[in-house]
C-alpha cells in the first residue's frame, strides 16, 4: 500500500461526510435567519478593496507609490488610467454593499444609479484628500526628529498609511456605504495595528508616532494639529442599552479631542468628554473627564484629583 492510499484510508476516518452535512445545516439555518436563501446578495470584496486602496496610493503619489520607471511624459496617463480602472472596480464594491442591503436580488437600478452617485463623489474629492494627506505627512516630519524627509514619512511610517486608508474610508462612510469603509479601515489595522474606524472625524495635520495599539472609536471628533503616540485609545466608557437591552447604536460616546492636543503613549481616555484646545495628556494616563484649554494631565496630578480630601480612599 502507498502513502496515498495510507492517507486515503486515514482520511476516511476523519468523519468528512457528517462534518460536511452539518456545516450544511449550519449555512443554510444561518441563512434562513437572514431570509436570504437562495441566493444571498454579494458583500464587497476584502481582497478587491485592498487591490484598490493600493492603486489609489499610487494614483495620490505616483512618483512615490506608482510604477518604479514613471517619468513626467507618463506620469499624467498612468494616474488617469489606472484611476479609471479603479473606480469602475470601486464602484461594483459599492453596488455590493447597497444590494446587500436592499436584499434586491438581480439587476438593482436604485442600487446601479446610487452606488454611480457615490463613485463620482468620492473622484471629485480626491484632490482634497492628497491636500489633507500632505498636511498630515508635514505634520509627521515636523514631529519626529528621526524623519530625514517627507518621502520617508510617506513610504515608511504605519500612522501615515492608516491616516491615507482612513482619509479615503471617511468619504465613503460619510456617502453612505459604511461596510465598504469599514473594510478599507480593517486592512490599514491589520497591516498597521492602528484602529480608527471610518465615522472619526479628524481635522488636518494628524500624526500618529509608532502608532501600534492606538484606538479611535466611531464617534470621536479630532481637531488639527492632533499628536498621538502609540497604545493611546479614544473609546467608549460605557454601552447604553434600549428597553429591550440592546445596545444603542450611533450615539455620541467618544472623546473630542481639541486642537493642539498631545497624547503621549498608552493614554486612556473614555466617554464623551473633551481635550481642550493646547493640552498635553500624559504617557498612561487614564481620563474619564473633560480638561480645561492648555491642561497638563500626568499620572501623579490625576492621583491628586482623585484623592484629593480622603476621596477615593
Amino acid at each position: 500500500m502507498t502513502k496515498h492510499d495510507l492517507l486515503t484510508t486515514e482520511a476516511n476516518g476523519w468523519g468528512i461526510d457528517a462534518l460536511v452535512g452539518q456545516l450544511r445545516e449550519l449555512r443554510v439555518r444561518s441563512l434562513e435567519n437572514r431570509q436570504r436563501q437562495d441566493h444571498p446578495p454579494k458583500l464587497p470584496s476584502r481582497k478587491e478593496l485592498h487591490d484598490i486602496l493600493d492603486g489609489l496610493g499610487a494614483v495620490l503619489f505616483p512618483n512615490r507609490l506608482g510604477l518604479p520607471d514613471l517619468n513626467n511624459e507618463g506620469i499624467d496617463f498612468f494616474v488617469g488610467h489606472t484611476l479609471d480602472t479603479l473606480l469602475r472596480e470601486l464602484y461594483k464594491q459599492i453596488r455590493r454593499e447597497l444590494q446587500f442591503i436592499s436584499g434586491h436580488e438581480g439587476v438593482d437600478q436604485a442600487a446601479h444609479e446610487q452606488a454611480l452617485s457615490i463613485t463620482r463623489e468620492f473622484a471629485a474629492r480626491l484632490p482634497e484628500i492628497r491636500a489633507l494627506i500632505d498636511t498630515d505627512i508635514q505634520a509627521a516630519y515636523e514631529g519626529d526628529p528621526a524623519a530625514r524627509s517627507p518621502d520617508e514619512i510617506l513610504v515608511c511610517y504605519p500612522g501615515i498609511t492608516a491616516t491615507i486608508h482612513h482619509r479615503l474610508a471617511h468619504l465613503l462612510y460619510q456617502a453612505g456605504v459604511p461596510l465598504v469603509a469599514r473594510i478599507i479601515s480593517e486592512l490599514a489595522h491589520s497591516a498597521t495595528g492602528i484602529d480608527i474606524h471610518p465615522g472619526a472625524q479628524i481635522g488636518e495635520s494628524f500624526f500618529i508616532d509608532h502608532g501600534t495599539g492606538v484606538v479611535i472609536g466611531e464617534t470621536a471628533v479630532i481637531g488639527r494639529r492632533v499628536r498621538l503616540y502609540q497604545a493611546v485609545t479614544l473609546g467608549a466608557k460605557r454601552f447604553p442599552k434600549d428597553a429591550d437591552g440592546a445596545l444603542v447604536k450611533g450615539n455620541a460616546r467618544h472623546p473630542i479631542v481639541e486642537d493642539d492636543v498631545v497624547i503621549y503613549a498608552g493614554a486612556t481616555i473614555l466617554g464623551r468628554v473633551t481635550i481642550g484646545k493646547g493640552s498635553t495628556i500624559g504617557g498612561n494616563v487614564w481620563l474619564t473627564h473633560s480638561v480645561a484649554p492648555n491642561s497638563n494631565i500626568t499620572q501623579a496630578t490625576v492621583r491628586n484629583e482623585l484623592f484629593d480630601g480622603g476621596a477615593g480612599i
